[in-house]
Order: C-alpha cells, then structure tokens, then sequence
C-alpha cells in the first residue's frame, strides 16, 4: 500500500523533470531553423532588412537558452569542458545578439559593413564561437544520450562557419546549414528521447 500510494506521485515528478527538456529540443529545432531561414534571406536579397534583422534577432536570442539547456539535459554525463563549452557558447550569442541590435539601430546595410565595424570584436567572438561549439559536440559524443552525427555536424559546421568567411554567400549559407542541421538534430533527438521515456 505505502509503495502504490507513492507511484502516482513519482511517476508526476519524473514527467515534470522531462518536461523542460522536451521545450528545450523543440527550441534547439525550431530556431535553429528559423536562424537558418533568415540566413536565407540575407544571401537572396544581398545583404540586410529589417525583417530579416528581426528574424535573425529573434533566433540568436534563443540561442544561448537552448544551448544551455541541452547541456544541463545531459547532467551529470556532460562534463566540465561540455559546461564550460556550453557557457561560452551561450555567451557569444548573447554578444552576437548585440550585434543584430546594433545593426538595426544604425541600419547597416550588410554583414561586410558590420564586421568592419565591429572590427576585433567579431574576429575574437567568432574565434570562442569555434572552440566553444567544438568542445560542445565532443561533450555530446562524450555523454552518448544524442545521436553522434548531430555532435560532427556542429562541429564541421561552426570550422565551416568561420573557414568560409569572405567567400560567396553560397558556400557561407551551405557551412551556416551544416550548423543549424546539429542544433536541429539534436533538438528532433531530445524530444524524440523524452517521449519515448515519458
């Protein structure tokens, strides 16, 4: 009786530990995608809109809030370096954040003229972005809960990312795609895994 009497309530904590985790996969899929789609439109129109400013907004906005969050999903099998990575990714969207603000504010017209604005500050941010993003896969290969191929394409794609700068929008929009397929994959995977566990 006194074991009945708890499994109601157990069972209700567990759907509730899950039930975060479950946002955070679907907000790693869905704004990875939404990220990606304004990346599209950049390179169709040539450069910066205000739509697709606040588009891309709105995207790395919840960046550092799903990247955190997949890492805490994964405790205690994520690691220092994982938490560590996840921290510093997370901080160079709030910073790259900034810099969509900044770009809407004074109506800069393309990501050219941003960088050469922003200068030493974009170099040194993309430069946390790629050791961040690398120790962040190896943390997912590390702890073994999402699929291997979802850690090898973020990290291919953040080395793309930044091997790519200065080349045709093309061959930039194909790295960013790269990117945003391990965040989205790992975001399918995660609310897959919680509901199968549910």
């Amino acid at each position: 009786m006194h074991r009945t009497a708890h499994r109601p309530s157990t069972c209700h904590n567990r759907a509730l530990r899950r039930r975060p985790d479950k946002i955070v996969g679907i907000m790693a899929l869905c704004f990875s995608a939404v990220y990606f789609l304004s990346d599209v439109i950049e390179s169709v129109q040539g450069g910066f809109s205000s739509a697709q400013l606040w588009l891309t907004l709105i995207a790395e906005a919840a960046v550092p809030i799903f990247v955190v969050g997949l890492a805490l999903a994964h405790r205690p099998a994520w690691g220092r370096v994982g938490l560590i990575s996840a921290a510093a990714y997370a901080y160079v969207y709030v910073f790259f954040t900034g810099t969509v603000i900044y770009a809407l504010a004074n109506d800069t017209p393309d990501y050219e003229t941003l960088s050469d604005d922003l200068g030493l500050l974009m170099l040194v941010h993309g430069v946390i972005m790629v050791v961040a993003g690398l120790g962040f896969g190896w943390a997912v290969i590390r702890a073994r809960k999402l699929p291997a191929w979802t850690a090898v394409a973020l990290m291919t794609g953040v080395a793309l990312v930044a091997a790519t700068q200065g080349m045709s929008d093309g061959i930039q929009l194909g790295a960013a795609g790269v990117r945003a397929l391990g965040f989205a994959g790992m975001g399918a995977a995660l609310v897959r895994f919680r509901s199968n566990h549910a």
